[in-house]
């Protein structure tokens, strides 16, 4: 039986990459992904109040697939008029809440915190993502030559970057950074710095700068870096901007603590993301006492891709 055909939607930020991607792959189709482009005044308008029409997004010429995987605001409307203009059947899957009736999809997967309910609504604890333990341990030696070589143990800081919620400005930046400074000295561990494709460049140069060259920055949005670092780390600090990264962490099992920004406005829904992995025993704050703890590994993508197969079997 031939692989079914996929056509992922995104805005090309990675966070959402991740997870239509990781959804994808956890089916077993075979994809083509592109970058959603809304035409003239519809990016300034809300999905619900925009007409499900071919105007309303540039030309997508791709009309072989079975599967349409979207994620983001931009591609709900190109995802429900694809679905509907096909001449066979095709099953539409958004991630996240689409804001929108819900009857316009086949299913959707958005996390506990959305708080939304439906027939045909998967719930996830967290974000899925496209990271495999495979390719975890595949990826464990790459930063042999990046790290200093001692015997102390690694440390992993994982930075994310600016939202409408999180401000990364240099105070916020130096309050992450001294609570790490001073545990490192307590503990006598290697921090390894890893930026993702959202982290300022003059946060990367401070970081750089603060911890100086007994310990590793990574200067570049490197994944093999970040995988690496996922493998070798004894515990790992993520900046609690990203629920997508910390979403991918807790596929390792490992402590991982959250390097808290205050919020510039009301981030409840961040907020319910954060105690239900700790609920869960995943995460703690940065700034708790230090300690060793385990938990079930969270393999939300393929616990998802399995109820999606038998759904679209039957």
């Amino acid at each position: 039986m031939s692989k079914l055909k996929g056509l992922l939607l995104t805005e090309g930020m990675h966070g959402m990459i991740s997870q239509v991607e990781g959804l994808a792959k956890a089916l077993n189709i075979d994809f083509v992904h592109h970058t959603v482009e809304l035409n003239n005044f519809w990016k300034m308008i809300p999905p619900k109040l925009t007409p499900i029409s071919q105007s309303v997004y540039t030309k997508i010429d791709n009309n072989y697939f079975d599967v349409i995987i979207s994620c983001g605001r931009k591609s709900i409307v190109p995802s429900i008029h694809l679905k509907n203009s096909s001449n066979k059947k095709v099953f539409n899957i958004h991630i996240q809440d689409p804001k929108v009736d819900l009857s316009h999809f086949d299913f959707i997967v958005a996390p506990e915190h959305d708080a939304i309910e439906g027939q045909n609504v998967i719930s996830t604890k967290g974000a899925i993502h496209y990271l495999t333990e495979n390719e975890i341990s595949e990826n464990r030696d790459y930063l042999n030559s990046f790290i200093k070589k001692d015997e102390r143990k690694i440390w992993a800081l994982i930075i994310g970057g600016p939202t409408k919620y999180y401000d990364y400005s240099t105070k916020n930046m130096k309050h992450i950074f001294t609570m790490l400074y001073k545990l490192l000295k307590k503990h006598d561990f290697q921090l390894v710095v890893i930026p993702s494709m959202r982290t300022p460049i003059n946060t990367i140069h401070y970081a750089k700068e603060y911890f100086g060259d007994n310990h590793t920055v990574i200067m570049d949005v490197d994944k093999k870096a970040y995988l690496s670092a996922l493998a070798i780390a004894e515990n790992i600090i993520i900046t609690c901007d990203s629920s997508s990264m910390i979403s991918e962490a807790a596929l390792t099992g490992k402590p991982i603590y959250i390097a808290n920004i205050l919020p510039k406005k009301n981030d409840k829904r961040f907020q319910r993301f954060r105690n239900l992995f700790r609920e869960l025993n995943i995460t703690r704050n940065l700034g708790e006492e230090v300690e060793s703890w385990n938990y079930q590994k969270l393999d939300e993508t393929n616990r998802v891709a399995n109820i999606i197969k038998q759904k679209i079997n039957s």
